[in-house]
């Protein structure tokens, strides 16, 4: 079971289980999405224009980040909405075998009382495993309020 609204606390700090990018994903995202740019999946392509090698879908990444963020286990089955994403920056391409790290910082709450919810607002950071910061911003999301008795 995931937390409830009252249980978070300004300022807390969550960290998600690492991921890291393969080829077959980045080959997956763009077949699902039809996203073929050939910095994407063209290694010759991508180093031709600055990168090492192929990169990572920015939409990708975020998705993957998303789910780390449900591997932490706080989401699950109090998440009512995932309201916005806010702010959303990808500073540093991923490449295939980048191993990525999540990490969430809760900045802001508000109570709905009304609708049993309150808003949770996460700074939300992902590196790779050079410590560099790949993307980030801040995600919305309403979360359950602990049932009354």
């Amino acid at each position: 079971m995931g937390r409830y609204f009252e249980e978070f606390v300004i300022g807390e700090r969550v960290a998600a289980p690492s991921r890291a990018v393969t080829t077959p994903d980045i080959e997956a995202f763009a077949a699902l999405t039809g996203d073929v740019n050939r910095l994407h999946l063209d290694d010759d392509f991508a180093r031709a224009n600055g990168f090492r090698e192929r990169i990572a879908h920015g939409a990708l990444v975020l998705s993957l980040a998303l789910g780390m963020a449900w591997q932490t286990g706080i989401l699950e089955d109090t998440t009512r909405a995932f309201r916005e994403i806010e702010s959303w920056k990808f500073t540093s391409p991923a490449y295939p075998g980048d191993v990525l790290t999540l990490v969430v910082e809760v900045t802001a709450l508000k109570a709905y009382p009304r609708l049993k919810t309150g808003a949770v607002t996460f700074l939300a950071t992902v590196t790779n495993d050079r410590a560099e910061a790949v993307c980030g911003g801040t995600l919305h999301l309403l979360m359950a309020m602990r049932p009354t008795q």
